[in-house]
């Protein structure tokens, strides 16, 4: 049984900083592209940033400079370090887990950038 449990979303003020963690199982993590992705609401869920088996990473352009993804194969987690954080960040974190035509997602996290 496949799962994605994301943790460490929250309520933070603007310019502050969160880390969004990500812990798999029951996948062979080091061969997945993992990614996190967002959806605001009333807007379609959009990519953040993925990193890739290599270890190659992309990022959308409205988080470039700001958030930092990560992955640790010995312990099966991808994390998201999310600094200067604003409020159009604001959205539903998930995780997700893609490796040609399997994919698989967490049930999010909540973050939200208010003061």
């Amino acid at each position: 049984q496949v799962q994605l449990v994301e943790s460490g979303g929250g309520l933070v003020q603007p310019g502050g900083s969160l880390r969004l963690s990500c812990a798999a199982s029951g996948i062979t993590f080091s061969l997945y592209a993992m990614a996190w992705y967002r959806q605001a609401p009333g807007k379609q869920r959009e990519l953040v940033a993925v990193i890739g088996s290599d270890g190659n990473t992309k990022y959308a352009d409205s988080v470039k400079g700001r958030f930092t993804i990560s992955r640790d194969n010995a312990k099966n987690t991808v994390s998201l370090q999310m600094n200067s954080l604003k409020p159009e960040d604001t959205a539903v974190y998930y995780c997700n887990a893609k490796l040609k035509l399997l994919a698989y997602w967490g049930q999010g996290t909540q973050v939200t950038v208010s003061s």
